[in-house]
């Protein structure tokens, strides 16, 4: 079944829900959505029969790079078995498939030439041509896949970006050709922090016989306060009723100008970085958007999170975040995680990453409640405006 997507509520003011559906999954995933990130498939801590922990349906988006199975099977032999969701028994799961990986496959630009795209892996830095992407697809059968990109940092000349703008366009028009005839297509949108050629490129895709749009280009050392603007030049010339997808913006207030711009589908790196360097997540839910009027200051914490690593957690035997009905908030308590991560078990990590996932997958929940009641500029100004504040406080302090 082919991918099926419809636009429920849009403003004017900003954000918009939707409704998608791949056939593998067990309902409608509503939009705006986080992707989770994966290694090889599964999420980076929590194990195949943990997944079902987690949120129904929303937790059902995967998001894969390619590039992770040239250390391990040949393409040819995941084929064989069945692709990608017969080898994992994810049969009830949407895989989305991008090059880029912003934890594992990095984009590098400087070895990208006009044959292929380049990427820093753990083989090692290589040079994938449009052939071999495609070929890679087709064997392991996402419901989702994007053609192959030449993203470029924030600080190449006009002339280099130019250039990986035609070459996006070029190789998107070879996958189209190519046709693997798996999945839906997203075609890549690149241009650097110029509004020109990020327009012109977005117009370019639009023309193209795809199913939705990828956004790439973002995390690479643009100015924050450029983006608006940025999001703006693409998503002004791209059809309503085609889905958007994103990569690079992963912190709260990112996800918010995100959807305030009109974007459907995110990555989820965010959570890896937090869930590897100790962090939980605990920023309120408040459907106004206050984070902290429930939350209390303590030493290894700065209300949006708290670090799981640090002392004062050694006795504590409180749950991460009190009304959270995550797996791990229900059955463990902060001084076992606390324990977990000084004896170094991973165990540490799993119990982390559901919480940190659940309450992520959440923060969506509570956003499209807010778009729905036309009242989520409201929800970003005020969640903004008490994380400003906060940092303002506590510079105050310091």
């Amino acid at each position: 079944m082919q991918m099926k997507f419809v636009v429920k509520k849009a403003w004017s003011s900003g954000g918009r829900v939707g409704a998608l559906e791949i056939g593998s999954c067990p309902g409608s995933i509503e939009t705006p959505a986080l992707l989770l990130s994966t290694r090889k498939g599964l999420p980076h801590f929590i194990s195949p029969d943990l997944l079902t922990s987690l949120p129904s349906p929303d937790s059902h988006l995967l998001q894969i790079s390619p590039l992770h199975f040239l250390e391990g099977l040949a393409s040819t032999t995941i084929s064989k078995l069945g692709g990608l969701h017969q080898m994992l028994a994810l049969h009830q799961y949407g895989i989305a498939a991008i090059a880029r990986d912003s934890i594992q496959c990095l984009p590098e630009s400087k070895g990208t030439t006009k044959l292929g795209a380049s990427f820093e892996t753990p083989c090692g830095r290589l040079l994938i041509k449009p052939k071999d992407y495609v070929e890679m697809i087709s064997c392991m059968k996402p419901n989702i896949w994007v053609t192959l990109a030449d993203e470029v940092p924030a600080w190449v000349s006009d002339k280099r970006n130019k250039t990986s703008v035609d070459r996006t366009v070029r190789w998107l028009d070879d996958c189209l050709k190519l046709n693997p005839a798996v999945g839906s297509i997203f075609g890549s949108i690149v241009g650097g922090p110029n509004l020109d050629e990020r327009k012109r490129c977005a117009e370019e895709v639009a023309m193209r016989n795809v199913t939705g749009f990828w956004i790439g280009g973002f995390g690479l050392g643009e100015d924050i306060d450029e983006r608006p603007a940025l999001l703006s030049a693409i998503i002004d010339v791209l059809p309503d009723e085609k889905p958007r997808m994103i990569s690079g913006l992963g912190l709260p207030e990112e996800i918010l100008a995100g959807i305030d711009a009109g974007i459907d589908l995110f990555d989820s790196t965010y959570i890896y970085a937090l869930t590897l360097g100790g962090f939980g997540l605990t920023f309120s839910l408040d459907k106004s958007g206050n984070q902290y009027q429930s939350q209390k200051n303590q030493i290894g914490s700065d209300l949006t999170k708290i670090n799981l690593r640090a002392k004062v957690y050694r006795k504590d035997m409180s749950p991460i975040l009190g009304n959270c009905t995550c797996y791990t908030c229900k059955n463990h308590n902060k001084a076992y995680i606390n324990h977990l991560f000084n004896v170094h078990e991973m165990l540490a990590q799993i119990l982390l990453e559901i919480h940190n996932t659940h309450h992520y997958l959440t923060f969506f929940h509570v956003i499209r409640e807010a778009i729905k009641d036309g009242r989520f500029e409201k929800f970003r100004q005020t969640f903004i405006e008490s994380r400003r504040a906060h940092h303002e406080r506590e510079a105050l302090c310091a």
